[in-house]
């Protein structure tokens, strides 16, 4: 198996005391931050905006990774890289006029640029742009909410972007998000997972590092 990234979702954090939040995963061994961006119109919740991740750049010193679930990337995105984000990835269909575009500005501005497949989006849809990513985003929930159960349907689409990806001779990171946890983080390495995205099941447990150990352990 590839060595892996834990990625904490700070959307399942306790908001009260964020910087205490994220120092805690981090003293824990997350390797980076993630932030969930909604906008209440690409999908049905609204989260955080630029400002937030600005405050999370002051208190961090791991990459910031920003999942932009919004209806305009190509107006808000250099708003996020400003703040500080590292990484951006964006949904294709909400790219104008065309992914390659948006893509390639994420990078002129700073941020390394990623592409995001929902469990009902065919990797056809974004073949054509592996070549202007650095990582690409499985969804093993539907974007919109925390807390969801995982789609395990999506398993052999994982499976099928790490063949595509080493058939291309790329360099891409596979990065799976959605409902993992400690009892099927194993399932979603093997697929091909690199970077794995856990909210609720890292924040809402009562030993941050006990919790991150275990998933390390449950893939080798």
């Amino acid at each position: 198996m590839r060595p892996i990234k834990i990625a904490p979702s700070i959307l399942s954090a306790d908001f009260s005391r964020l910087r205490d939040e994220i120092h805690a995963v981090e003293a824990a061994g997350a390797d980076w931050l993630h932030v969930d961006v909604m906008d209440g119109h690409f999908v049905p919740n609204i989260t955080i905006g630029p400002v937030v991740v600005e405050w999370v750049r002051k208190v961090t010193t791991i990459p910031v990774d920003v999942h932009l679930m919004i209806a305009d990337p190509d107006q808000y995105a250099p708003e996020f890289i400003k703040g500080g984000a590292d990484w951006v990835s964006v949904h294709p269909e909400t790219c104008r006029p065309n992914p390659r575009a948006t893509l390639n500005k994420i990078r002129e501005l700073g941020a390394r640029p990623s592409l995001v497949v929902n469990p009902d989006v065919a990797l056809s849809n974004v073949e054509d742009y592996l070549t202007d990513i650095d990582m690409l985003l499985m969804m093993t929930v539907f974007p919109g909410f925390g807390g969801q159960a995982f789609i395990p349907d999506v398993l052999p689409k994982i499976e099928a972007a790490r063949r595509l990806i080493d058939q291309k001779n790329l360099s891409i990171l596979i990065e799976v998000d959605g409902g993992i946890k400690v009892d099927n983080i194993k399932e979603v390495v093997s697929a091909g997972g690199e970077v794995i995205v856990s909210g609720s099941g890292i924040f809402k447990t009562t030993d941050y590092a006990d919790t991150i150990g275990q998933m390390r352990k449950a893939v080798g």
